[in-house]
């Protein structure tokens, strides 16, 4: 056993989870902000077990994973940008939890949640089909093409698993203005989306082919 990865992953995931509490709970002013304790048990509950999953099971791809260098400028825009709208979600979230600026129905937080589970859910079956899934947009050795399962659906499913993912956020936190925010995510996935194929084309053998066979990029039928 990888310890060092270990430590590694359990650093990351301690920050992630002090980072998005002072997100949610700081400008909520106040602990009891029940939306905020349900998107945090949703969100790091299945992180905390996929992520012990892959240590056991897949310790290269957790390794993988926690890497977020990225060596292609547009990706680093890319995930810039989708830094600063994962702040700025939140924080307006709960902010319009504070204000009481909107109101979501609790069916609307109930389907959030199942949706939030489901992305997870895609987010895993994703990793699991695909080893070389890298957060980084880079061409691995040895790497082939996977067009078999959700790859022989769509072009991209770890995208489409996020774009659910990242929608379910305010639904959860209850927060209409945050849902209008987090729209814009879906178009900066787009603009990676455009930019990992280029790259994916021009560097990995069968690509172009495996373009043809699957036409979709991220949504069936439609995209």
């Amino acid at each position: 056993m990888d310890m060092k990865l270990l430590k590694n992953a359990i650093i990351k995931f301690a920050s992630g989870l002090v980072l998005v509490g002072i997100m949610l709970f700081l400008p909520a002013g106040t602990m009891n902000y029940s939306n905020g304790w349900l998107f945090i048990l949703l969100l790091f509950v299945p992180m905390f077990l996929l992520g012990g999953w892959l240590w056991i099971r897949n310790p290269e791809l957790l390794e993988k994973r926690l890497n977020t260098n990225e060596n292609e400028s547009e990706q680093k825009k890319v995930v810039s940008l989708s830094l600063i709208l994962f702040i700025v979600g939140f924080i307006v979230s709960a902010l319009d939890y504070r204000f009481q600026l909107t109101y979501l129905p609790l069916w609307v937080t109930i389907f959030g949640s199942v949706l939030l589970l489901v992305s997870y859910g895609l987010y895993a079956e994703v990793m699991r089909e695909n080893t070389y899934l890298s957060r980084t947009v880079e061409i691995q050795e040895n790497q082939k093409v996977i067009d078999t399962g959700l790859y022989g659906i769509v072009r991209h499913p770890m995208y489409f698993a996020t774009t659910l993912l990242f929608l379910s956020f305010p639904l959860v936190l209850g927060s209409g203005i945050g849902f209008v925010i987090f729209l814009a995510q879906p178009f900066l996935v787009v603009k990676r989306i455009r930019n990992e194929e280029e790259v994916l084309e021009k560097g990995l053998e069968g690509y172009a082919d495996y373009k043809k066979k699957v036409k979709y990029r991220l949504i069936p039928f439609i995209w």
